[in-house]
């Protein structure tokens, strides 16, 4: 503990504050060290206890005083160990051209060594827009030409981003230890105390210049890797991108639905390979550690003959090779470390503990990559591990005095400690408590030892029978799909996740939560009632049936016919049309927070799904509109800007086997009770299938927009104008001369500053509604706007102030409620 903390420190700091620590802490712990360090150590002596003199001998209190001596004098050096090998590893970063380069934001040629497979950032929205993925790996830079031709020869750790471009695919394919030269702009890290000396920005988006080949081991270690994914592609789609994340940590497959869906569930440490899998592995060889030293021993060692030592030097081979082929992640070398020290232990003789195994692992870890102190996976691994060999046992134990089951015992207790200690340091960076996150963890337990071990198996056999090795992939998908149901399953429930403070203050408030809970359950006596009671309680607060929401926080109203979602700085409306069913137009950015206002709303059936146009921040959540839902029909604007965007929307839909469909001119539906009339665009273009240009606005996106006019149940009528602009807001007027006053009007764009003042005294609102985010960079809604609407008499409420807002009643009756009361 004192290394890694001492790490985490040095890793940001000046060098000198560094230096300064490694003296004082050598100093402090040598002299501890010195004889008569006890009896300074340890001060007067007691009553009735003598301290030893120097060369005399031994009297009573003397052992106690030189062993708590000797341990603070330990700690003290621990620390000097890790702040030292911290200070020469980010000198190291400090020095040569690479981080000169950076801080003047130079271009050069390099030579760069790639030391981790290649990855994709994850799709997000900014603004109306979704920013591109671009590849990013790491590497090591050898050789840098700078542009007047000078050369230098170093060694740097750096951070490719590769832009979109035609050799994306050939990027993906790179594995560690192939040699590049690339041309790229330097810029620094972003924050102090990164591991990296600078990020290389590769220019253009074309293939990568290969200088050499990968290594042998590489090369080894890629064909396994790809010939568990040719081994899986048989497979429905969540085991095939699932199976190659769980046994070897290559997550490349699993898309963002499905990662969202181990997010909210806690399940993420199942595609970060680690000590779990390990485990695994070496079980099969040695058995059970307890039983190492004993006769009867476990495992196939013993049944191969193999002796003690031997065991241990093939376990050696087996967890290196383990770290090879799964690349060294923060978990994977935790695992690794902990597992050679206890195998060390098998080979040498010595009985051996899991918790100094741990200790010396950390201690290992930290000393040869001082930054894996400030990773929170490496964090997360370490106090997982802690939890399941110090508070697990006890837990087990104490289920078991009250009559649980000694195998559900032991999974709820393992399940219970790793969230427990675990969950306050998640909510530091996610700000977010999953409150499914230990049944979740109980049921995936079930299936994760048979995926593996099936897992492990197609990796070995893929390299040299691949008949077989998709045989035996097929029957392991049966495991990774039961694994990906309940992580979709848990993360659709409407209370899985708790928004909680994030950052430390927040993480320490849940730590102490977490004590006082785990306090207050060790005084309760257990009866069977008051546990069915709680198990009651806490399955109404996840599952949140709409009748006890509407009842406990009055949102959803009764009798709701219009709702505004609180997606974000975007746009996702819903028409109340009886029953569990509702027309939605537009989607949002997030399909995280549409899916979950739907639900919120009791919406199980879309007949239709309006997209007025192709922006991100209206299509991006898309899929949480279709998650659990049955969806009739898409219909799109005729406009097809932005391409990217216009092409998703046909992907999704088409994978989902939802029709497209383009809104016409003057085209007018009902579905029960509820009406509407398409107004604009004045003409419907080539539509979603092919490319167009609606006409009667400026030609953008934003003046393609799909724009409505609803009557509903009562004779409610509500304008819904999507994102039009000005030009398009008095085409509008112009083309429907006659456009009447409405009870409520979605206020076009966000609310920015652009509308039309004609449009907004011609339809009169009641009640003006604006979707926007808190805090956007756009100063939306504009003040302009927002007083132009009360001026005209006009309830204005918006969803970054009020949460989601529902409307309720007609006429005289009418009422927004907003979700905040």
């Amino acid at each position: 503990m004192a290394a890694w903390v001492a790490a985490a420190i040095a890793v940001g700091v000046a060098g000198w504050w560094t230096v300064a620590g490694v003296v004082v802490c050598l100093v402090g712990g040598c002299l501890l060290l010195t004889p008569g360090a006890a009896r300074r150590f340890g001060g007067t002596a007691r009553p009735g206890e003598r301290i030893v003199a120097e060369g005399g001998p031994t009297r009573r209190g003397a052992p106690g005083w030189r062993l708590r001596a000797t341990a603070f004098a330990g700690v003290l050096l621990c620390a000097a160990a890790g702040a030292a090998s911290a200070g020469l590893h980010t000198a190291d970063l400090r020095r040569g051209p690479v981080p000169v380069l950076a801080r003047e934001y130079a271009r050069a040629q390099l030579e760069v060594t790639v030391t981790s497979d290649a990855r994709l950032t994850r799709p997000r929205v900014r603004g109306s827009e979704t920013v591109p993925v671009s590849v990013v790996l790491d590497g090591e830079v050898t050789r840098v030409e700078r542009s007047d031709g000078t050369v230098h020869r170093t060694r740097a750790p750096v951070l490719l981003i590769v832009p979109p471009g035609e050799g994306r695919a050939e990027w993906l394919r790179l594995l560690p230890s192939t040699r590049l030269r690339v041309g790229a702009r330097l810029a620094p890290p972003s924050r102090s105390g990164d591991l990296f000396a600078a990020v290389l920005k590769v220019g253009g988006g074309g293939p990568p210049r290969v200088v050499g080949p990968p290594s042998a081991l590489q090369r080894t270690a890629g064909d396994l890797r790809a010939g568990l994914r040719r081994a899986t592609d048989g497979l429905d789609p969540d085991a095939r991108a699932l199976l190659p994340g769980l046994v070897v940590g290559d997550t490349s497959r699993i898309g963002s639905e499905l990662r969202d869906a181990f997010v909210a569930t806690d399940l993420t440490h199942l595609l970060a390979v680690s000590g779990s899998n390990l485990s695994v592995v070496l079980l099969l060889l040695v058995g059970r550690p307890g039983r190492a030293h004993q006769v009867e021993r476990g495992g196939l060692a013993p049944r191969l003959g193999m002796s003690l030592r031997v065991t241990a030097v093939a376990g050696g081979a087996l967890t290196l090779a383990f770290v090879v082929v799964c690349r060294p992640d923060p978990s994977v070398l935790r695992a690794a470390a902990c597992g050679l020290v206890v195998l060390l232990a098998i080979g040498t003789g010595r009985r051996r503990s899991l918790i100094p195994a741990l200790a010396a692992a950390v201690l290992l870890l930290v000393l040869y990559d001082p930054w894996l102190a400030r990773s929170y996976g490496f964090l997360l691994s370490v106090l997982a591990t802690g939890a399941l060999l110090t508070v697990a046992p006890r837990w087990s134990d104490a289920l078991r005095r009250r009559g649980v089951p000694d195998r559900l015992a032991e999974a709820l207790a393992a399940s219970l400690a790793a969230q427990a200690v675990c969950a306050p340091v998640v909510v530091v960076f996610a700000a977010r408590v999953s409150l499914v996150a230990i049944p979740a963890n109980l049921f995936a337990e079930l299936a994760v030892a048979p995926a593996t071990v099936l897992g492990f198996a197609t990796l070995a056999v893929a390299a040299v029978w691949m008949p077989a090795a998709e045989g035996l992939a097929w029957v392991a998908g049966w495991p990774a799909g039961w694994i990906a149901r309940v992580a979709r399953t848990g993360a659709a429930l409407p209370g899985a996740e708790l928004s909680w403070p994030g950052g430390w203050w927040g993480g320490l408030a849940l730590a102490l939560v977490t004590v006082v809970a785990v306090l207050g359950a060790r005084r309760l006596p257990y009866r069977g009632p008051v546990a069915g009671l709680v198990v009651v309680l806490l399955l109404l607060v996840v599952v949140r049936p709409v009748p006890l929401t509407r009842w406990a926080t009055g949102w959803p109203p009764r009798g709701w016919v219009f709702a505004m979602c609180q997606v974000g700085q975007g746009d996702a409306t819903v028409l109340a049309a009886g029953g569990d069913t509702a027309v939605v137009v537009d989607a949002g950015p997030d399909p995280v927070s549409v899916d979950r206002c739907l639900r919120r709303l009791g919406v199980r059936r879309v007949p239709l799904l309006v997209l007025t146009h192709f922006h991100a921040d209206h299509v991006a959540g898309l899929p949480g509109v279709l998650r659990g839902r049955s969806v009739g029909a898409i219909q799109t604007t005729g406009l097809d800007e932005p391409q990217a965007q216009a092409a998703f929307v046909r992907r999704t839909a088409s994978a989902a086997r939802v029709p497209l469909i383009r809104a016409g001119p003057g085209e007018r539906r009902r579905i029960g009770g509820l009406q509407w009339t398409v107004l604009w665009p004045l003409t419907a273009g080539r539509g979603a299938a092919g490319g167009g240009r609606a006409a009667g606005g400026s030609g953008g996106a934003n003046d393609a927009s799909v724009a409505l006019l609803v009557r509903a149940v009562g004779g409610l009528t509500l304008l819904l104008l999507g994102d039009l602009e000005p030009p398009a807001q008095r085409g509008l007027l112009r083309a429907h001369p006659g456009l009447a006053p409405v009870d409520v009007l979605k206020v076009a764009h966000h609310g920015s500053a652009h509308q039309d003042p004609g449009l907004i005294r011609a339809v009169r609102p009641r009640i003006a509604l604006v979707s926007t985010g808190s805090d956007n960079p756009y100063g939306h809604p504009s003040p302009r706007t927002v007083e132009s609407l009360r001026a005209g008499g006009a309830k204005v409420l918006r969803t970054d102030r009020d949460g989601a807002i529902a409307v309720v009643g007609a006429g005289p009756g009418l009422v927004a409620v907003p979700e905040g009361g």
